[in-house]
């Protein structure tokens, strides 16, 4: 089986985040950047255990320059076979969605695993892009995948229950929580991960789609205030003039 699993690098969620140049643009100074926690713990983990289980092949792809490469190698370290790097910005969803569907249309994937999102935008995009730009069926929100005789069997959580279904191979899937259980590189990963092969390409020119206009941070926290559980009088007048709920 040969599987494809994209990669991004965002934000760690403890970094102080900033913009630059009228708030049109991230600063990244001082920002520590990881492998985003979906992509690495439940797309690449569930894609390494169905290659241990049925042989075959995981490949990594990343849209971003030169730095991320240690990102890049620490999926390796955790199992991938090899790994390619689209050198271009990744300006936004749809760009990246079609560097990845550029990549994989002749490479005879059999499964593509996304993460659910990026913890950066959130914008759970990339899993229905790629699957339209290659004509290929999509299932989202994944929390279990097994794969025989060329099917996936999916389940996924659905509002008030679950869902079974199944998907002939190729196909393109969402991972979510409980896909697979996060991995840590060992001393061997780490060491066998400096000479996995690692492509470098240029980018598929792409039509651009969308631009910011402003990046915001989020309000402060507003401070909280106590009342008397029998000054019933002084929350009322609270709720109406001030949090203006009644």
């Amino acid at each position: 089986m040969k599987i494809l699993v994209p990669i991004a690098k965002v934000p760690d969620t403890t970094s102080k985040i900033a913009f630059t140049e009228n708030n049109t643009k991230f600063n990244p100074d001082g920002v520590t950047f990881i492998m985003n926690p979906t992509d690495e713990w439940y797309a690449l983990v569930r894609a390494i255990e169905l290659k241990e289980k049925q042989g075959g092949e995981v490949v990594v792809i990343h849209v971003g320059g030169a730095d991320a490469e240690q990102i890049i190698r620490k999926a390796l370290a955790i199992g991938a076979d090899k790994a390619v790097r689209v050198d271009a910005d990744p300006t936004d969803a749809y760009f990246v969605a079609a560097q990845i569907a550029a990549h994989a249309k002749n490479e005879n994937y059999d499964l593509i695993i996304t993460g659910k999102e990026t913890i950066d935008y959130n914008s759970f995009e990339i899993t229905g892009m790629v699957a339209e730009l290659l004509d290929l069926p999509a299932v989202s929100l994944a929390s279990k995948l097994e794969v025989e005789n060329g099917v996936a069997t999916i389940k996924r959580e659905i509002e008030g229950g679950t869902e079974t279904v199944e998907v002939k191979l190729p196909m393109v899937l969402g991972a979510s929580k409980d896909l697979a259980e996060a991995r840590i590189p060992n001393m061997k990963g780490i060491m066998a991960a400096r000479t996995k092969p690692l492509a470098v390409v240029p980018a598929t020119e792409t039509e651009k789609l969308t631009s910011v206009a402003a990046y915001t941070l989020p309000e402060k926290d507003k401070q909280i205030k106590l009342v008397d559980k029998d000054n019933v009088a002084e929350l009322i007048r609270l709720l109406h003039e001030e949090a203006k709920a009644i």
